[in-house]
């Protein structure tokens, strides 16, 4: 038995400074930086919502991409694999994946797993 749930969305920006995209959607979504960018990376405030918005660098174009987080990112990968998703790589500690319907996702593992709501058990 494991769980997951939708931990949040991430929002991709081709050849731009997470930093300077987090301004825009800061400001867009009504939510402050979180804290410092962090190499690439810029978290932005959405702990009233229960959700994680974050803005990342990247090199492939413009998205905005979802995670899942889990407390078994083996079986939640099995899982999801079963229902027609497929690996597309392995980064850093997460899995990258695509939907049969083409979308890329990412399964990372949970951080604070006991306190989020919206958690699915799954066996």
């Amino acid at each position: 038995m494991h769980h997951s749930r939708l931990a949040g969305f991430i929002i991709d920006c081709e050849d731009t400074q997470a930093e300077v995209a987090a301004r825009f959607w800061s400001a867009a979504l009504g939510m402050p930086p979180a804290a410092a960018p962090d190499d690439g990376y810029q978290q932005l405030d959405a702990s009233v919502r229960d959700l994680h918005v974050e803005v990342q660098t990247v090199t492939h174009p413009s998205r905005v991409h979802l995670d899942i987080e889990t407390d078994d990112l083996d079986a939640e990968v099995a899982r999801l694999e079963a229902l027609g998703a497929t690996r597309v790589g392995f980064v850093k500690r997460w899995w990258v994946m695509q939907a049969p319907t083409g979308q890329r996702f990412c399964v990372v593992k949970a951080k604070n797993f006991p306190a989020a709501t919206g958690i699915n058990q799954w066996r």
